[in-house]
């Protein structure tokens, strides 16, 4: 029997981690957004929480994740991918019980810290595995299946906390602990599906030490660009996370249950973006860098028009619109860009890294704008920044891709 076989006898294995990976994200993604539409709600629970305090419990996750990030990358490749993926999830948990349990909102950010800490395992395990068991030709399309469980858990979370939480059904950290059952329950997946790997050993002969990833490598031209357009692409996405509810309830008169679901559509919109783009992506391999450019300027171009409207019918329609070009549509074919010249052995520490600098802009983003709406009286203003970061984030993208060569690589 072939080895990569191993659900029922029948499914290859590259399957059955897309569709396991996809439900690890999902549970990852309602704990991330079931805070968010509720802010005013937790503000009042702990005595009149400041937005920029409010913005602190999702940057004190993204603190926690980003620090995970190129040490995770590093023990997966070291120890293997399951031997790390599942005590993270379990540390995940413990965060969202020091969550739920906390009486101020100091214990809310320690529990935040960790819950950061144990979810900064998953991304170089999920993209190390795709990178390593699924076929080239299907790389861009299979990301985008384990990336459409972002937007899953997003709408789900956002939804199911303004209509929950938002009509007064249940209380704040029912939620919380609802999503603990489901980070054991996908525990005990990742526990039975997912193939337990002999850890790297010394590599032996030169072939194998040329492929190894130095740290010069990581700088090259080709990863820098990367870098840059994701810090910049993250640092949209994590705004629309963290403050797109609160910006409609504020300021564009959404409320109640209405919040969750507008909100909802740009993860909704994004799962069949994400699939036709990452399916063309693979048909054309030659062509990713464009296409990456073309749905940056896009996704910026949306924004602008969805967040200056004074009409809420364009705003629902510009909402979409963020979402089938935006982060969840191009962030597979970077990743698959990416991996085309990933070394074997060092592939999770590469998307760690990877992931570290574009993750930085989660950290900078829900503080800052909070800030920025404590100051000026609006959010509109972190938008147009926000905007303006893609900008540049694309431009410089180009000029490397276009003007700079990696030895030995055609790029653009």
């Amino acid at each position: 029997m072939n080895e990569k076989k191993r659900l029922n006898g029948q499914m290859p294995y590259w399957k059955q981690i897309i569709y396991i990976l996809t439900i690890g994200w999902i549970v990852i993604w309602i704990y991330r957004t079931i805070l968010t539409p509720i802010y005013p709600i937790i503000s009042d629970y702990f005595g009149g929480a400041t937005d920029a305090e409010l913005g602190h419990i999702s940057s004190f996750y993204f603190l926690g994740y980003v620090c995970m990030q190129i040490p995770s990358g590093v023990l997966v490749d070291k120890l293997g991918k399951k031997q790390i993926l599942i005590p993270g999830f379990l540390l995940f948990g413990l965060g969202a019980l020091v969550v739920g349990l906390a009486q101020n909102i100091g214990i809310v950010f320690v529990g935040s810290v960790l819950a950061g800490l144990g979810c900064g395992t998953y991304y170089g395990v999920a993209y190390s595995l795709t990178a390593e068991y699924v076929p080239v030709s299907k790389r861009s399309l299979s990301t985008a299946i384990v990336n459409s469980g972002t937007a899953i858990g997003s709408g789900l979370g956002l939804i199911s906390s303004s209509y929950l939480v938002g009509t007064g059904v249940l209380p704040w950290q029912a939620l919380i602990f609802a999503t603990i059952v489901l980070i054991l329950l996908a525990v005990t997946m990742f526990l039975y599906f997912i193939r337990l790997e002999k850890p790297n050993k010394a590599i032996n002969t030169k072939s194998e030490k040329k492929k190894t990833m130095s740290f010069r490598a990581l700088f090259k031209p080709r990863m820098v660009s990367a870098y840059i357009l994701y810090f910049s692409t993250l640092y949209t996405y994590y705004l629309i996370d963290t403050w797109l509810p609160n910006f409609l309830e504020t300021e564009k008169g959404f409320s109640g249950t209405s919040v969750g679901l507008a909100s909802s559509l740009v993860f909704f919109t994004a799962i069949p973006g994400a699939l036709i783009f990452s399916r063309i992506a693979d048909r054309i391999p030659m062509k990713k860098v464009q296409m990456i450019i073309l749905l940056e300027l896009l996704a910026a171009s949306v924004l602008f028009i969805t967040v200056t409207t004074t009409s809420q019918t364009i705003l629902v329609i510009g909402i979409m619109a963020y979402g089938f070009f935006g982060k969840l549509a191009v962030e597979p074919i970077i990743i698959s860009w990416l991996g085309e010249s990933a070394p074997r052995g060092s592939i999770a520490t590469m998307y760690g890294v990877f992931n570290f600098f574009g993750m930085s802009a989660s950290v900078i983003v829900p503080s800052l704008t909070g800030k920025i709406s404590d100051i000026t009286g609006s959010k509109l203003y972190a938008f147009y920044l926000a905007i303006l970061i893609i900008g540049i984030g694309t431009f410089l993208f180009y000029l490397i891709n276009r003007f700079v060569r990696d030895t030995n690589e055609n790029t653009y």
